[in-house]
Protein backbone atom coordinates (compact mmCIF):
# COMPACT_ATOMS: atom_id res chain seq x y z
CA UNK A 1 0.00 0.00 0.00
CA UNK A 2 1.39 3.38 -1.04
CA UNK A 3 1.49 6.36 1.27
CA UNK A 4 1.19 8.84 -1.60
CA UNK A 5 -2.24 10.02 -0.39
CA UNK A 6 -0.74 10.95 2.96
CA UNK A 7 2.22 12.61 1.25
CA UNK A 8 -0.07 14.69 -0.95
CA UNK A 9 -2.18 15.84 2.01
CA UNK A 10 0.99 16.57 4.01
CA UNK A 11 2.29 18.76 1.20
CA UNK A 12 -1.00 20.66 1.23
CA UNK A 13 -0.68 21.13 5.01
CA UNK A 14 2.79 22.64 4.53
CA UNK A 15 1.54 24.95 1.77
CA UNK A 16 -1.45 26.11 3.81
CA UNK A 17 0.82 26.80 6.78
CA UNK A 18 2.85 29.19 4.62
CA UNK A 19 -0.36 30.83 3.38
CA UNK A 20 -1.61 31.26 6.95
CA UNK A 21 1.72 32.77 8.06
CA UNK A 22 1.54 35.33 5.24
CA UNK A 23 -2.06 36.23 6.10
CA UNK A 24 -1.01 36.72 9.73
CA UNK A 25 1.91 38.90 8.63
CA UNK A 26 -0.43 40.99 6.47
CA UNK A 27 -2.84 41.53 9.35
CA UNK A 28 -0.02 42.33 11.78
CA UNK A 29 1.30 45.02 9.43
CA UNK A 30 -2.01 46.64 8.52
CA UNK A 31 -0.84 49.97 9.97
CA UNK A 32 2.87 49.77 9.10
CA UNK A 33 3.72 52.93 7.19
CA UNK A 34 7.50 52.56 7.14
CA UNK A 35 9.51 49.47 6.14
CA UNK A 36 13.20 48.77 5.52
CA UNK A 37 12.46 48.79 1.78
CA UNK A 38 10.88 52.22 2.11
CA UNK A 39 7.22 53.14 2.08
CA UNK A 40 4.31 51.25 3.60
CA UNK A 41 4.15 47.49 4.08
CA UNK A 42 3.00 45.61 0.98
CA UNK A 43 0.59 42.69 1.21
CA UNK A 44 2.09 39.25 0.46
CA UNK A 45 0.42 36.19 -0.98
CA UNK A 46 1.55 32.59 -1.55
CA UNK A 47 1.39 31.10 -5.04
CA UNK A 48 0.61 27.38 -5.07
CA UNK A 49 1.69 24.98 -7.78
CA UNK A 50 1.53 21.27 -8.41
CA UNK A 51 4.78 19.64 -7.41
CA UNK A 52 5.26 16.72 -9.69
CA UNK A 53 3.29 15.47 -12.62
CA UNK A 54 0.80 17.37 -14.69
CA UNK A 55 -2.87 16.39 -14.60
CA UNK A 56 -2.78 14.32 -17.80
CA UNK A 57 0.17 12.26 -16.54
CA UNK A 58 -1.58 11.81 -13.20
CA UNK A 59 -4.67 10.42 -14.95
CA UNK A 60 -2.41 7.98 -16.80
CA UNK A 61 -1.09 6.59 -13.53
CA UNK A 62 1.93 8.76 -12.71
CA UNK A 63 2.43 9.62 -9.05
CA UNK A 64 1.80 13.18 -7.95
CA UNK A 65 4.10 14.89 -5.51
CA UNK A 66 1.36 17.11 -4.11
CA UNK A 67 1.19 20.87 -3.87
CA UNK A 68 3.80 23.39 -2.84
CA UNK A 69 4.48 27.09 -2.65
CA UNK A 70 6.12 28.09 -5.91
CA UNK A 71 6.61 31.67 -4.81
CA UNK A 72 5.48 34.60 -2.75
CA UNK A 73 4.15 37.63 -4.58
CA UNK A 74 4.12 41.14 -3.22
CA UNK A 75 1.05 43.24 -4.00
CA UNK A 76 2.01 46.14 -6.25
CA UNK A 77 -1.27 48.05 -5.91
CA UNK A 78 -0.93 51.66 -4.81
CA UNK A 79 -1.12 52.39 -1.08
CA UNK A 80 -4.18 53.96 0.50
CA UNK A 81 -3.84 57.68 1.16
CA UNK A 82 -5.14 58.76 4.54
CA UNK A 83 -5.21 62.42 5.51
CA UNK A 84 -3.45 62.71 8.86
CA UNK A 85 -1.08 65.70 8.93
CA UNK A 86 0.02 64.92 12.51
CA UNK A 87 1.38 61.47 11.57
CA UNK A 88 5.22 61.32 11.49
CA UNK A 89 5.13 59.73 8.01
CA UNK A 90 2.73 62.29 6.51
CA UNK A 91 3.88 63.96 3.33
CA UNK A 92 3.92 67.71 2.71
CA UNK A 93 0.28 67.47 1.63
CA UNK A 94 -0.71 65.85 4.97
CA UNK A 95 -1.44 62.42 3.51
CA UNK A 96 0.01 59.20 4.92
CA UNK A 97 0.64 56.26 2.60
CA UNK A 98 -0.96 53.26 4.31
CA UNK A 99 -0.79 49.56 3.34
CA UNK A 100 -3.51 48.53 0.91
CA UNK A 101 -4.74 45.63 3.05
CA UNK A 102 -8.41 44.82 3.46
CA UNK A 103 -8.84 43.10 6.85
CA UNK A 104 -12.15 41.49 5.81
CA UNK A 105 -10.55 39.90 2.73
CA UNK A 106 -7.63 38.69 4.83
CA UNK A 107 -10.00 37.10 7.36
CA UNK A 108 -11.94 35.38 4.55
CA UNK A 109 -8.62 34.03 3.21
CA UNK A 110 -7.70 32.90 6.72
CA UNK A 111 -10.97 30.98 7.14
CA UNK A 112 -10.55 29.37 3.70
CA UNK A 113 -6.98 28.37 4.55
CA UNK A 114 -8.07 26.98 7.90
CA UNK A 115 -10.85 24.91 6.29
CA UNK A 116 -8.44 23.55 3.68
CA UNK A 117 -5.99 22.63 6.43
CA UNK A 118 -8.75 20.84 8.35
CA UNK A 119 -9.87 18.96 5.23
CA UNK A 120 -6.35 17.67 4.63
CA UNK A 121 -5.99 16.58 8.25
CA UNK A 122 -9.30 14.71 7.90
CA UNK A 123 -8.05 13.07 4.69
CA UNK A 124 -4.93 11.83 6.47
CA UNK A 125 -6.96 10.51 9.44
CA UNK A 126 -9.41 8.72 7.12
CA UNK A 127 -6.59 7.22 5.06
CA UNK A 128 -5.00 5.85 8.22
CA UNK A 129 -8.33 4.41 9.39
CA UNK A 130 -8.82 2.66 6.04
CA UNK A 131 -5.28 1.29 6.14
CA UNK A 132 -5.82 0.02 9.69
CA UNK A 133 -9.11 -1.60 8.69
CA UNK A 134 -7.45 -3.27 5.70
CA UNK A 135 -4.72 -4.66 7.96
CA UNK A 136 -7.31 -6.05 10.38
CA UNK A 137 -9.18 -7.73 7.52
CA UNK A 138 -5.93 -9.22 6.27
CA UNK A 139 -5.17 -10.88 9.64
Amino acid sequence: MSFSAIDISASALRAERVRMELISENLANINTTRTAEGGPYRRKEAVFASMGTDFRSFLNGANSQGVGVSGIVVDQSPPKLVHNPDHPDAGADGFVRMPNINPVSEMVNMVASSRTYEANVAAIVNYRRMADAAMRINQ
